[in-house]
């Protein structure tokens, strides 16, 4: 388990979740991606919004059957299967899609133990089959759930001081919950100085070029998550994932 982890709101946080989720898959990983922003949840919706289905047990069926997939268009809260859904294997999770699987966040967060969720959810999805948390932003208490039950996260900032320096805490805090950074994947920049390496005591895993107002949808976007998933893989993925 993974977990993506930055500094405050619009750091790239979520986009990078999809985008890694997303060239894991196109290397033929059986991706889960799931949204431990519980707060303000987003990722099923981003990516719904960027154009790539969102898989579902039910979609896999309808394939089956013959029907229309329900991934093929935007789904409606509530028909998502949810991080606590597929934790208490209430639903399955079809990791053998091409197409990763997005979680949503529970509809009423404050019933559920948080840590108690993310355990149990690893434990439902293959070891075989990355699987990502989009945190909460910056170092806010609930950011600590996905950090003391992931095995070790990706960090996300853009290069301005004061991100650098909301990330640079979070690490700290990954580290004492023994969710040490694999790397840091540093968003909307041309280039990236040595710095940043030694700032996080951990390598630079991918930059990705300032694109707006839809990054996911350019090439050069999806390239660099490419070679940021390959970084990825090379860090933690070879031996564990299936991955080609």
């Amino acid at each position: 388990m993974i977990a993506v982890a930055g500094g405050k709101g619009g750091s790239g946080k979520t986009t990078t979740t999809v985008g890694l989720a997303r060239a894991l898959s196109r290397r033929g990983a059986p991706v889960v991606s799931a949204d431990a922003d519980w707060g303000l949840p987003n990722l099923a919706k981003l990516a719904d919004e960027t154009g790539t289905p969102v898989a579902t047990p039910e979609a896999t069926r309808s394939e089956v059957d013959g029907a229309e997939p329900l991934g093929s268009n935007p789904i409606e809260r509530g028909e998502r299967p949810t991080v606590t859904q597929v934790a208490r294997s209430e639903r399955p999770v079809p990791v053998d899609r091409c197409t990763p699987v997005v979680l949503d966040a529970p509809e009423r967060p404050r019933e559920h133990d948080a840590v108690a969720v993310f355990a149990d959810l690893s434990d439902a999805v293959p070891e075989e089959a990355p699987l990502l948390l989009d945190c909460p932003a910056g170092a806010s208490p609930d950011v600590a759930a996905p950090l003391r039950t992931a095995d070790r996260c990706v960090l996300v900032t853009p290069l301005r001081r004061p991100a650098l320096r909301d990330v640079a805490k979070t690490a700290v805090i990954a580290r004492r919950l023994g969710c040490p950074p694999l790397g840091v994947v540093v968003t909307r920049a041309r280039s990236v100085p040595d710095a940043v390496s030694d700032l996080f005591d951990c390598p630079v895993l991918g930059r990705i070029p300032p694109r707006a107002p839809t990054p996911l949808e350019d090439a050069d976007v999806e390239s660099a998550y490419d070679t940021a998933a390959r970084a990825l893989v090379e860090a933690y993925g070879e031996g564990r994932w299936r991955i080609a």
